[in-house]
């Protein structure tokens, strides 16, 4: 039996639109764009290759029911950053709360990290965000997260306003299989 990891979590929030000037990552061939309503196994792929390094293991316990009906929510927003046609990253945005969003989920694919990519889909979530007119937006990281994160964070903008002690429960690459799947 794996044992529990031990991680600080950190709560940070942004309560103005921040004045930021990111210049455009440095690849010829990129986009941004919307998935909307993605099918549970390209967001689960998503999930998987931008978190599997950093212990998230929360949405891979959802049964495909549960997390599809989260995908379908018209209050949940999940913009995917392609690099050369293939997935590179993504946030996803919750809407539910408003005039309170959650960056619920914010990530970059391992071979992407390091290349500017971060801070440029940071960005542009955060502008999606305030284009809508919120009070607050906030975000929460942890110690086992990239050890980029949250510098990167309040860099752009965000005040951390809370820590707790947390500990995760990991999950294997077989059991991620099993407990993905519905059948």
């Amino acid at each position: 039996m794996t044992a529990p990891l031990a991680t600080t979590v950190t709560f940070l929030e942004m309560r103005a639109r921040p004045v930021l000037h990111v210049p455009p990552p440095p690849f010829r061939n990129h986009a941004l764009l919307r998935a909307e309503t993605p099918s549970v196994p390209f967001y689960r792929y998503l999930y998987h290759m931008v978190g599997r390094d950093y212990h998230w293991v929360h949405r891979k316990r959802m049964p495909d029911a549960a997390l599809a009906a989260v995908l379908a929510d018209p209050q949940i927003e999940i913009y995917v950053a392609y690099v050369g046609g293939v997935p590179a990253g993504y946030f996803e945005l919750d809407f539910g709360e408003m005039p309170t969003v959650e960056l619920s989920y914010f990530g970059i694919i391992g071979e992407f990290i390091g290349k500017g990519l971060g801070r440029f889909l940071l960005a542009q979530a955060i502008d999606i965000v305030w284009q809508r007119g919120p009070e607050r937006l906030h975000v929460q990281t942890c110690t086992l997260d990239h050890p980029r994160a949250l510098p990167l964070y309040q860099q752009m903008g965000f005040i951390p306003f809370a820590q707790e002690e947390a500990e995760i429960m990991p999950l294997d690459d077989w059991g991620i299989v099993r407990l993905g799947r519905s059948d």
